[in-house]
């Protein structure tokens, strides 16, 4: 049996995620070590993601540590990994993915439509932020970072009045204690790859690959390399809201997508099925593009600022 070193940020979520992973190689009878790497993204904190224009801000560390072989494989919230991988680096598996939706959370009102006028809400997602404010033009949405359990603090210390957080981490941390309800993908169009675990290895280390490909989940594989294929297609960058949710059904794919302005003044949607994910990627985005959303990334790209990978 091998043993393998599994590299992971330190935040309550990601431990959970790498040591679901280490759970299910160690039922293999493999031996397994987690290694903790902070990134640029746990560093900054006082900034919101959209204004931080580093790309790979949750995954550049472990990716370095990958390099130099201290670790073995590492694992990562999908939405949080590049759409295309630095040199040396390949996603071997996607596992079996959880709730992709947003979740609103609040303490005192039932939906964001119960929220009154200029009411608080916190989110760390410009894309969140858009649809939110297509929704509800009068809300105020300011930033909100740290793990799961500081960002629920603040709700119930009454910083904010909601917060909207990805479905997946609450439940898979068991704190679905504050959500009101769960955002339909017509309301709220998911991050590409969002509720879906991505385990990178060092590119051409097949040994590797063999002992985890029992990980891979075929349609999670095939539906966020649609997104993300999707996503690259645009170019989309944290400074402009894209989202991306693909399902499949008996061979047939069904890919929603969204382009917002960051004040939520405009949002194009286009969705269409079919059967090979490229392809489908493809027509989305030209459609999006033809619909509008090239004014919107052209308007974004030529204000001069950078435009970091969207996670």
């Amino acid at each position: 049996m091998a043993r393998l070193r599994i590299g992971s940020r330190g935040s309550q979520l990601a431990l959970w995620q790498a040591s679901h992973v280490a759970a299910l190689l160690r039922s293999r009878g493999h031996e397994v070590k987690i290694e903790t790497i902070r990134t640029t993204g746990d560093k900054v904190l006082d900034v919101a993601l959209a204004k931080v224009g580093t790309k790979g801000m949750f995954t550049k560390e472990i990716e370095e540590a990958l390099a130099e072989d201290r670790v073995d494989l590492a694992v990562h919230s999908l939405k949080d990994v590049t759409t295309v991988l630095p040199a040396g680096f390949e996603l071997a598996a996607v596992l079996p993915r959880e709730d992709a939706r947003d979740a609103f959370l609040s303490t005192r009102y039932l939906s964001i439509e119960a929220l009154p006028e200029a009411a608080r809400v916190g989110t760390s997602s410009l894309r969140r932020e858009a649809q939110l404010k297509a929704i509800r033009p009068g809300l105020t949405v300011h930033p909100l970072r740290g793990n799961v359990d500081t960002r629920l603090r603040k709700l119930a210390d009454g910083e904010y009045d909601a917060i909207i957080l990805a479905a997946s981490g609450l439940k898979r941390l068991q704190r679905t204690e504050s959500v009101r309800s769960y955002l339909s993908v017509d309301e709220m169009c998911p991050a590409a790859g969002q509720g879906a675990l991505a385990i990178e290895i060092r590119e051409g280390d097949s040994a590797t690959r063999e002992l985890i490909a029992f990980l891979n989940d075929a349609q999670a594989s095939t539906t966020t390399r649609c997104e993300r294929a999707m996503l690259n297609h645009l170019g989309g960058g944290c400074q402009v809201p894209i989202g991306a949710h693909a399902t499949s059904e008996q061979g047939t794919l069904k890919l929603h997508a969204v382009v917002a302005r960051p004040d939520g003044s405009q949002i194009i949607r286009h969705t269409a099925t079919g059967t090979e994910p490229e392809e489908l990627a493809k027509v989305v985005a030209q459609a999006l593009l033809a619909a509008g959303a090239r004014e919107i990334l052209d308007d974004v790209y030529n204000s001069g600022a950078a435009v970091p990978q969207q996670p």
